[in-house]
């Protein structure tokens, strides 16, 4: 489901992908009559983005304030290429992925994200301390 990661994390989101690897999906976001436009809007700029094992996807200026983000629940990536893939020329295997005729199985994953938090809740404010 495509979201944003909010005014919390404000103004980065570090990312650290172990495991298998997949296709992050990325959405425009267009702002109607104070909404978010639907997120199936034909005219949204749309990009997908492969997150590789031992890969950092770091999200911060308008890739943070501009644009939804989520991952299909599917179990196979599909056309996956230079045309397709906003960072093709920057992945490690794409041999393999090649080999596979521009497919990738997903397998399991874990997703390590990092975030500059800069209000704590009240509950986590007494078990770890006072924010900084």
């Amino acid at each position: 489901m495509p979201h944003e990661d909010g005014d919390a994390y404000f103004p980065v989101v570090a990312t650290v992908s172990l495991g298998g690897s997949l296709v992050l999906d990325v959405t425009e976001k267009r702002i109607v009559d104070g909404d978010v436009a639907a997120e199936d809007a034909k005219e949204l700029k749309r990009w997908r983005i492969l997150q590789e094992p031992r890969s950092l996807l770091l999200t911060t200026g308008s890739a943070y304030t501009d644009t939804l983000h989520g991952i299909a629940e599917i179990t196979e990536d599909l056309n996956l290429g230079p045309e397709t893939v906003a960072n093709w020329s920057l992945l490690g295997d794409l041999g393999a992925i090649e080999a596979n005729g521009g497919c990738n199985t997903r397998t399991d994953r874990i997703s390590l994200t990092y975030r500059d938090v800069k209000k704590v809740s009240n509950v986590a404010s007494k078990l770890f301390g006072k924010t900084r």
